[in-house]
């Protein structure tokens, strides 16, 4: 069972686009609507998600449930919600996606960090919480802004007694097509695909400091890329390492991947393949070794006792 906990903004196409396009099988819907701001705001977000409740149901056949949330400005409070959302959902024996994309930003990070939190406390459920976002194929605003500068231009010439009537006819028409499609759409327009995916999830990252030994193993994977077991990986670390060998070296290797894979501090992701573990780098393993330079790892000296 798959539950999508779906903050609303101003968006439509993000938040709906994505599970479409990538077929996933939505069993539930939370969408979660703020409550402060003008009367206009707060009203078009409502329009908002009454649409997408429905095209929740009439798409995808998911069952959805409208939530307020009293102050979107409330980081804490919105952190508390999220927190008891995503557990309840767990608990319920569904896998739970948060989509990031829209709504105020306290509302996009309590949640993500919400989720964060659950996958350290809950380090069984890490595979069943999954973070994500979704980049628009344009941004309505910029076109709106261009519409509005063109219509100062028009009206800048009227006031100068210049023949504007063809201009007038234009700009009226482009107006109304602009505003449609806000209406309709939100401010942000269709859904992109980034390297083959409309969703972008993020990572967890670990709480834990990275140990020098387990710097070297993330190094190696980094460079290697897969290995199809941890005694082929231990093998390629004793050979660029210059050290011998050994059931000691061998265990060694072994001990320090179970502490940074899936049940540690999630930087290694193991595959099980009939006697072995085919080892690789997580996400946020390859979001480390990214961030490190190889001077980073020419300084520092592993510690191997």
């Amino acid at each position: 069972m798959q539950t999508h906990i779906v903050p609303v903004g101003f968006d439509y196409d993000r938040l709906i686009a994505p599970l479409v396009r990538e077929q996933l099988d939505v069993d539930r819907v939370i969408l979660l609507e703020g409550a402060v701001g003008s009367e206009a705001n707060v009203e078009y977000s409502r329009n908002l998600a009454e649409k997408l409740e429905k095209d929740y149901q009439n798409l995808l056949g998911a069952e959805t449930e409208r939530f307020v949330v009293a102050d979107v400005y409330d980081y804490d409070e919105a952190f508390e919600q999220a927190f008891e959302l995503i557990n309840a959902e767990l608990d319920a024996g569904s896998e739970v996606w948060v989509n990031v994309s829209a709504m105020p930003r306290t509302v996009s990070f309590a949640f993500a960090t919400a989720a964060h939190s659950i996958m350290v406390e809950r380090e069984g459920d890490r595979d069943r919480i999954h973070t994500y976002y979704t980049v628009p194929e344009k941004y309505l605003e910029t076109e709106l802004a261009e519409e509005l500068r063109k219509q100062i231009d028009m009206l800048e010439d009227m006031r100068t007694g210049e023949d504007v009537d063809e201009r007038v006819d234009e700009r009226l028409e482009t107006a109304r097509d602009l505003l449609a499609e806000f209406d309709e759409r939100g401010t942000t327009i269709g859904a992109k695909e980034i390297d083959g995916s409309h969703i972008v999830e993020l990572p967890v990252a670990s709480f834990s400091n990275v140990k020098p030994f387990e710097e070297v193993i993330l190094f190696t994977l980094g460079e290697h890329g897969e290995f199809e077991s941890v005694s082929e990986l231990a093998q390629q670390l004793a050979r660029d390492m210059g050290e011998e060998y050994t059931d000691s070296f061998r265990s060694k290797v072994i001990y320090n991947v179970d502490r940074l894979g899936p049940g540690g501090k999630g930087y290694i992701e193991q595959e099980d393949h009939g006697k072995s573990y085919r080892t690789t780098l997580s996400r946020i393993g390859q979001l480390w070794v990214r961030a490190h330079s190889a001077e980073d790892r020419e300084r520092r000296e592993p510690d191997l006792t």
